[in-house]
């Protein structure tokens, strides 16, 4: 009898235990997960405890769990958190503290923004970008007359939309040095009757920012405050940031100690021969929310502002071919420092002989590298028997609404050889994984207006009816992919996030439209409804 009354307690108290439900701290119920791991598993339910997903089901979970925190989806779409893999993270923050030049068709458009910022702001320095003169009546880059007549006692500096040129006053030119003389390898001062017009190309650009007032440093963490407010806005978890300084990757840092910006970040450092000094001593900083250990190299300009080194002229521009902002010997040098760090080489990379330059040099180094995944940032235009030299080594990162924005003008500058630009499918094909981003503020910030070019290869309007070089197109599973695990990947972190998977990092975002399913038409138009980052409530725009 005693025996019997012991078997019965030990049974009961394993059913007991059987029962008892584990903790979470957020249960999702009812939902289409697009989990984006290797076999695409979608799944309805998830839970999130201590920042991490402990499990994903086909099943809800709800009843498996003990937590104050279940989300009904009502059928919504989750994606594991966005990862722009190319941006200027830092910079979209300032943009937000200058003039807006988007938009603008004409240089007299610009000058009335100008006098009506100039109403209202009693400052002696007037900012501006997001210019480009391909959208203009007259698509040729203009004089500063106007800025000279209308802002003769402030210092006026306006970039190009994709920040490789300014338009300058005068004073501008006088305060930093530069006349008809200056001479800055790796860019040009256009002239007119052998007089500075006022533009700037690329490398002169750098003599008038010596001369830009400091940002103080509560301008530096509002820009950066402002930058994740908007990313959050759109889906965005984790962003590239192509290119800081080391001064702002600290105040990063510091923030995110002090849980005052929450948003992860791979942060690019600006190539030097004295940063690479500072991080041979140092070493890789990688923080739960920061992860330093890459370069940003500068391979030449850009398309839109003919600064892309081409290997033979422009088109439209018959003895121009570009230029190299980082001369070969330079780039040799930081690849073989870089090499011998363990870091990781991110060449901004636009024409095709840069491109060309990059994948042999790339190949030299990396020779005997295991597992470096160095990056063509852009790898924009590719000569068509180059495509096989990018590998599981050698990585393109690419922006699809890049494709959208140049394709009205950009055979007017490559001619034939637009067959090899922005050819994504081609580039995955060789590399099996590609990386998407915008290179915001160059373009919108908008993710799904990323998704939406991958797959379509439209302009927002819809146009070319049948895509531009629509061969070119990605899946929607590949794009999902190249926004998520792939960009992980790229980081050197799809251990850690970039796919809803037990184990990873609790990022994710629920949207109101299934960007995998409905016409695609309808992408664009996608709204993020929560966004989270280690399943905490970072983002939400609705009382789901």
């Amino acid at each position: 009898m005693k025996k019997n009354n012991i078997y019965i307690i030990l049974v009961l108290l394993i059913i007991t235990l059987g029962c008892t439900n584990k903790n979470a701290d957020l249960v999702v119920i009812n939902a289409k997960i697009y989990t984006a791991s290797e076999n695409n598993f979608v799944a309805k339910s998830l839970v999130v405890n201590n920042g991490k997903i402990i499990e994903v089901s086909k099943n809800n979970l709800d009843s498996k769990y003990d937590t104050d925190k279940i989300i009904d989806a009502k059928d919504r779409t989750i994606l594991p958190g966005l990862i722009d893999s190319h941006c200027h993270f830092y910079n979209l923050g300032l943009d937000q503290q200058v003039v807006d030049l988007r938009g603008t068709n004409s240089f007299e458009e610009i000058i009335d923004r100008l006098k009506k910022y100039n109403l209202k702001n009693d400052s002696d320095v007037i900012l501006g970008r997001g210019w480009d003169q391909n959208d203009w009546d007259i698509k040729k880059f203009p004089i500063n007359t106007e800025l000279n007549k209308n802002f003769k006692d402030k210092l006026v500096v306006l970039e190009r939309i994709d920040g490789h040129a300014y338009i300058v006053n005068d004073n501008a030119l006088e305060l930093a040095g530069i006349d008809e003389k200056t001479l800055v390898r790796g860019g040009l001062v256009l002239l007119k009757n052998n007089k500075p017009t006022g533009v700037l190309i690329d490398g002169p650009m750098s003599m008038i920012d010596q001369v830009l007032p400091e940002k103080t440093i509560t301008e530096k963490v509002k820009a950066l405050k402002k930058a994740e407010e908007i990313s959050f806005s759109y889906g965005l978890t984790t962003v590239d940031d192509a290119g800081l300084n080391t001064g702002i990757i600290s105040i990063i840092d510091s923030l995110h100690k002090l849980n005052e910006l929450k948003i992860k970040i791979y942060a690019m450092v600006s190539v030097s021969k004295k940063n690479i000094e500072k991080f041979k001593k140092s070493g890789k900083l990688k923080t739960s929310k920061l992860n330093v250990r890459s370069f940003k190299v500068y391979g030449d300009g850009a398309l839109g502002s003919r600064g892309a080194a081409l290997k033979k002229p422009y088109c439209d521009d018959a003895h121009n071919y570009g230029f190299l902002r980082t001369d070969i010997k330079d780039l040799k040098y930081y690849a073989n420092e870089i090499a011998g760090m363990g870091f990781q080489m991110n060449t901004h990379a636009i024409g095709d002989s840069t491109v060309s330059v990059l994948l042999k040099e790339y190949h030299k180094v990396l020779n005997n590298i295991k597992d470096p995944r160095w990056r063509i940032e852009h790898s924009q235009v590719v000569d068509l028997k180059e495509f096989d030299l990018y590998n599981d080594k050698i990585l393109p990162s690419v922006q699809p609404t890049h494709a959208t924005s140049d394709m009205y003008w950009a055979y007017d500058r490559l001619g034939k050889r637009i067959e090899g630009a922005y050819a994504f499918k081609d580039l995955l094909s060789s590399s099996k994984k590609i990386a998407l981003g915008t290179d915001f503020p160059v373009e919108k910030v908008n993710p799904f207006h990323t998704f939406y070019s991958s797959i379509e290869r439209k302009d927002l309007n819809g146009y070319p009816e049948n895509g531009f070089q629509i061969e070119n197109a990605l899946t929607r599973e590949e794009t999902l992919k190249g926004m998520t695990i792939w960009g992980a990947y790229f980081n050197f972190e799809e251990k850690e996030k970039g796919s809803i998977e037990k184990g990873k990092s609790g990022d994710f975002i629920i949207i109101d439209q299934n960007i995998m399913e409905i016409n695609p038409k309808k992408i664009p138009h996608t709204k993020v409804l929560k966004t989270f980052i280690d399943g905490e409530l970072v983002y939400q725009n609705d009382d789901l």
